[in-house]
């Protein structure tokens, strides 16, 4: 692989106050506690609260050793002050910033300098192009994708060229951006949000990991309970989770508790065993769950349970899963 990344990170949006807001006693107390678990990989983004997150990553990682954490946010969104707080849909209590719209090259380098003095820190390790796909922007998104790949993706494979990043690519929640930056530029790595998971991993098992293994692209996972359901919550890709997917979430309930499984150990160990996959980022805005994370991701989880789903077709056969090989 081209970069190399902690297997466990934080994914920063819950503390952007995604859904609910958050005190920042408890946002303070969330990191922290994932610093004390010793997570290491941090990611974050400007669209997440309007700066919000970014502000509170930056209150704990800014009194940290530099080269003791790896640091990942987003461009595509500049942020201008207002009068008042904009609350994109599923963020309320944001800071009071306009977002701005800039795939361009100049708007990446400034998006960038302007999350370094928000978070107080001297380096971004790596750098994702933001949401240029379909379920953001509707029909206009090709448009959007286009500016970026002439845009912001030619300033930040400069900057890596420059050495002041160490890598780049795109944070989605679809595939096929990422398979058309394939074609049309040289990414390092890509977060994508939602599609490799236990309840969702064809599209991109079949048209997109054997092209990045080929190429030594790595993946991020985010979003690998979902956006809940696969935690015990009530969300599935940032809304209320529809009735089939209640239903296949409690089939596979049925198997951990068959196997006294944790459901969350099988969706973070699920995602992390494809050779394209560096890292799972779940977020969280519960201080006790890093601690937790930690524990899914090292917990011990027979070969037998996977077999089990492969028999119950609730996974593919042709599904890489731990201890296979």
């Amino acid at each position: 692989m081209r970069i190399t990344l902690p297997r466990l990170g934080f994914g920063g949006a819950p503390l952007g106050n995604m859904f609910a807001p958050l005190d920042e006693t408890t946002a303070d107390a969330t990191l922290k506690a994932a610093w004390d678990a010793g997570i290491r990989y941090y990611d974050t983004s400007p669209h997440y609260g309007a700066g919000l997150a970014e502000q509170r990553f930056g209150r704990l990682l800014s009194k940290k050793p530099r080269d003791e954490f790896v640091l990942s946010t987003k461009v595509g969104r500049l942020l201008q002050p207002t009068s008042r707080p904009e609350n994109a849909p599923s963020f309320v209590d944001e800071l009071p910033n306009k977002r701005v719209v800039d795939y361009s090259a100049d708007g990446a380098r400034r998006s960038i300098e302007d999350s370094l003095e928000r978070m107080g820190v001297n380096r971004i390790d790596v750098a994702f192009i933001h949401d240029v796909s379909e379920d953001q922007w509707g029909p206009q998104w090709t448009e959007y994708f286009q500016q970026a790949m002439q845009g912001a993706a030619k300033a930040l494979t400069q900057m890596r060229e420059e050495g002041l990043i160490h890598g780049w690519g795109l944070g989605v929640n679809l595939v096929e951006p990422c398979r058309m930056a394939l074609e049309q530029s040289d990414p390092d790595v890509f977060l994508l949000a939602g599609r490799y998971s236990l309840l969702d991993h064809r599209e991109a098992l079949d048209t997109l990991f054997p092209t990045c293994v080929e190429r030594g692209v790595g993946i991020v996972v985010g979003g690998p309970f979902n956006s809940g359901v696969l935690a015990g919550g009530e969300h599935y890709d940032y809304a209320a989770a529809p009735d089939d997917i209640r239903q296949k979430t409690g089939q596979i309930e049925a198997v951990c508790q068959e196997f006294e499984v944790d459901i969350r150990a099988a969706a973070l160990q699920f995602c992390l065993a494809h050779p394209a996959v560096l890292s799972a980022i779940p977020g969280t805005s519960n201080p006790k769950r890093p601690a937790q994370y930690v524990q899914q991701f090292e917990a011990d989880i027979p070969a037998e349970f996977w077999r089990a789903l492969k028999d119950k077709q609730l996974l593919p056969e042709d599904v890489p899963v731990p201890k296979e090989h």
